[in-house]
This record gives C-alpha cells, structure tokens and sequence, in this order.
C-alpha cells in the first residue's frame, strides 16, 4: 500500500503513548509502538509534571514509529500531538522550561475561586468564556501561580501538548481547542480574552498566537531528526485537547449524545455555536472548542478515576483488584448495593478514596456490604446515574432530544457500566471507538494532508471500518427505584 501513515502522540494524564496510524482506503491501521508512564511527583512544593522526561518517551516513540514505517514500507506524512487540558508550563526568553509544569490536582487553587470572583464576578466570566467553573481551570491556576509569584524570566505560556510541538518544532502556538479549557479564551471571538486577562492583572504578554485544528506547526527541527536519524516530519496540530480529538474520532448519529469515557467522563453533544445563558451558567455546563469549526457542549463527571483509585488503595493493602476479575464480582450482584453522588469534590484528590466513599455513604445512612465488588457496583451504578441526569439536563438547556448514547474511549470497554449506562437513561448505548481519541488525531491530520475533504467524510470512513457494540435498555422496577434512590442521594450533593 503506498497510501501515507501519521503518527499519533496521545498524552494522558499519567499515561501516554505513541500510534502509528493508516487511514487508506478500506483501511483503519491503529498500531501502537511505545507505551510509558509518568505520575505526577511532589518537588518544590507542588505536584508537578517531569516534562523531560514525557518528552523522552515521545522520542523514543518516534524513533519506533519510523522504524515500523520503514518496516512496512511507507512513509509518514505528519505527527499530532494531543493531551490532557489546563496544565502549562512556562519558557524564558531563550526557550527554556523554567520550572516542571504544576499539576491541575495540586492544591494551590484551593481557595483561588472566590479570590477571583472578588474582582471579576462569576457571570461576567461566564458571558465571556462559556466555560464551566473548576478550580483545576488554567484561568484559576495562573492567578494562583502569579499570587506565588511568576519565574522573572518567563516569556511565554505553553500548553502542554503546545510545549511538546514546541519542542518538535521550535515553533511557539497554542491550538484553539485546547486554549478553550483554559477558561482565558473569548467564546465568541475564539481570541485570548485580553479584557478579562487585564482585570485580573494576568500578562497576557505570555499568551501565544492561537491555531485551529489541522494548522501545520512546522517539521521537526534539523537537530532532532538528526537525533533520532529520522526525516525532518511535519508536524501537524489536531484538536491537541484530548477530549477534542475523542470526539472528532467519534462517528456520531444524528441526535446522538457522547461520552468520553476515561479517569474523567465528559458527557455533552456536538454544537455549531456557544450556549451561553444564565441556566447553563446555573448547571456549570462549558462551550469547548471542537474541531472543524464545532463546540463540545458537555460537563465534566468525575469518572472512573474513582475506582481507580479504589483499586491501587486495595492492591496496596494486599487485596486482590484485578480489573477484570473485579467487573465479574460486580455483574454477579443481583441488586443495587448503594449510591454516590460521583461529582462531590471529595472524590478529587483524596487522602484515601475508599475513606471518602465510606464518609459520604455513612452521610446518606448507607451500608455497603464487605467486598470490593460491592463498592466498585456502588461506584459504576452512581457514574450511570449521573451520566443519566446530565443527559437530562442537556436536553432541557438545549431543547435537543437525545436519541443515544455514544461512548468512546478506555471506558467504552466496561461493559457493565455500558448496560448500565443503558438501562438509566432508557436510551441506546453504542461502545467505541476504544482509541477515538488516536482516530480524531489522526482525522485532522488525515483532512490537513488532503486524504478527507471534511470531518464528516472521515468520521464516514470510521464508521464503515469500526465494529461497534450495541446496549439496548433494560427496563425494571428495580431501575426506577434505584433512579428514585440516586436522585435523592444527587439533590443533596448537587450544587
């Protein structure tokens, strides 16, 4: 086949890996040639992020990627890098990395929200950005950052997939997609909001030029392919928000709803403009950049970060956690064990997440019976729930009904959470694509190099090379009870 490969960078937060990735005729190649890890580490004060050593790793992957390429016998058009949103770092004058990135579940923005909506309230944030309010948001961590203190020599704020393109190319841009998250971009011009930076004394200075999805950044800089002994590749950017690539990679019906199912579950649908009222602003929904000119109309769930988390704390004391061993555990359970309200910010960076589920179970006068099989039903039946209720209220803000449910990601593999998922909102559930977030990457690329001629062409092309599985809704008693049961247990939570 002669028909060009792209390699996909895709950055999570903790894990990343690199794809090479063929999308010919008649073919969906999604190969994947390295896989590394890098948690978050305390230094200086902060959880902080060892940027070098993410950066290693990609060029290891790259070097890996060519070599396959070369194996195969074709040749590789582009590179696009995608990761997790907010964070950044800052580079001086020179180009330096001045100090290891901070990470959004470091402490420091704690009490930052209220500091903010002393000089500039809530609704005119809102009106200007249609973001939703998380402390994590970079809005909120740059105040925090320059509360400490910015490094004197810094000269220019990164993103961190940007940092990375940066570090390929030389070249310093942010892409729209990912500049959304940050809670500092106009949603009405698509502009650095300059006018709400300067109220909140923030340089704006730091901020580069924004891109769109499918703007060629540069080759790889002569020094590094010389290093790698690779060809001087371009570099592509494609919605470098993960989530934004997810969901470019998602062949979505007509009327469908999405979630991005992962450490974090972003449930929305796909909009052509912002919404941007006092309701959506009530329910803390955000208007994200997509790509091809679209908005992620969505709200964050807090995800399967929770029994992740549960997991690693049992593995450490001994307990058997094995996940697939542990989702037999939980489909054999005729009942509903118990409910959560997933969203409540304890279950953000805990000390101990089974201490924290067990705290606001004991609130709601709830008993779970011993077994990490209950607690994980109790943790997956709550994400269904939830999913259920913000699909509800997107309906309302948006006057859309929605048909179904597509879930996309790591998460679309838990089948039982998928049948959940299911039978709480009534509506059909389709899993996949598990690597949405590698295909929407590697689209953009595809349309910039010419392969597509619109993202609607090339989520065609997924469609007719992708299996997909199929939930259909179960209805009982049980689940309406249960909806009953949940509902309550969200009211006195939900804020």
């Amino acid at each position: 086949m002669t028909e060009p490969l792209y390699i996909a960078v895709d950055l999570g937060a903790g894990s990343g890996r690199v794809f090479l990735a063929g999308v010919g005729p008649g073919e969906l190649l999604l190969e994947e040639v390295r896989r590394f890890h890098y948690p978050p580490t305390r230094s200086a004060g902060h959880l902080r992020w060892d940027l070098p050593q993410i950066f290693g790793d990609i060029k290891q992957g790259l070097s890996a990627a060519v070599t396959r390429a070369r194996a195969l016998g074709r040749r590789i058009e582009s590179i696009g890098v995608d990761s997790w949103g907010v964070d950044y770092g800052l580079l001086d004058g020179a180009g330096e990395l001045l100090e290891h990135p901070v990470c959004y579940r470091d402490e420091r923005t704690q009490s930052v929200m209220e500091q903010v909506f002393a000089s500039v309230s809530r609704e005119e944030i809102f009106e200007h950005t249609g973001i939703q309010f998380m402390a994590l948001n970079t809005l909120f961590q740059l105040v925090a950052h320059a509360g400490e203190g910015l490094p004197a020599a810094a000269q220019h704020l990164l993103l961190i997939p940007d940092l990375i393109n940066y570090f390929l190319t030389n070249e310093r841009l942010t892409e729209y997609t990912n500049a959304t998250t940050t809670q500092m971009v106009n949603a009405r011009t698509r502009t650095w909001d300059d006018q709400l930076l300067g109220k909140l004394g923030l340089p704006a200075s730091l901020l580069p030029p924004l891109v769109d999805p499918g703007a060629e950044l540069g080759k790889l800089t002569s020094k590094l392919a010389g290093e790698l002994a690779i060809d001087e590749i371009r570099v592509v950017a494609p919605a470098t928000h993960d989530t934004g690539s997810a969901v470019a990679g998602a062949p979505l019906p007509e009327g469908w709803a999405y979630i991005s199912s992962g450490t974090w579950s972003l449930v929305g649908i796909e909009r052509d403009e912002v919404l941007i009222n006092a309701e959506v602003l009530r329910h803390n929904f955000t208007n994200e950049g997509g790509a091809a000119g679209t908005i992620r109309f969505l709200k964050n769930v807090m995800g399967l970060w929770i029994l992740e988390s549960c997991r690693r704390e049992w593995q450490q004391t001994g307990t058997d956690a094995d996940h697939d061993r542990l989702l037999e555990e939980v489909a054999a359970i005729s009942h509903y064990t118990g409910f959560i309200f997933p969203d409540d910010q304890r279950f953000f960076s805990p000390e101990n997440m089974v201490d924290a589920i067990s705290a606001q179970l004991e609130e709601t006068s709830q008993s779970l019976r011993s077994g990490c099989g209950a607690t994980a039903k109790c943790i997956l039946d709550s994400l269904a729930f939830r999913y259920a209720s913000v699909l509800r209220t997107i309906e309302s803000l948006s006057g859309q009904a929605i048909q179904g449910v597509q879930i996309i990601g790591g998460g679309s593999r838990n089948a039982y959470l998928n049948q959940a998922t299911a039978n709480a909102t009534g509506l059909p559930v389709c899993a996949g694509p598990v690597e949405a977030t590698v295909i929407g990457n590697v689209l953009v690329q595809a349309i910039a190099h010419g392969r597509f001629s619109s993202l609607a062409e090339a989520r065609q092309h997924v469609a007719q090379n992708t299996t997909l599985e199929i939930f259909t809704p179960r209805v009982s008693a049980a689940v309406a009870d249960a909806r009953e049961r949940y509902a309550a247990i969200e009211k006195r939570y939900c804020n």
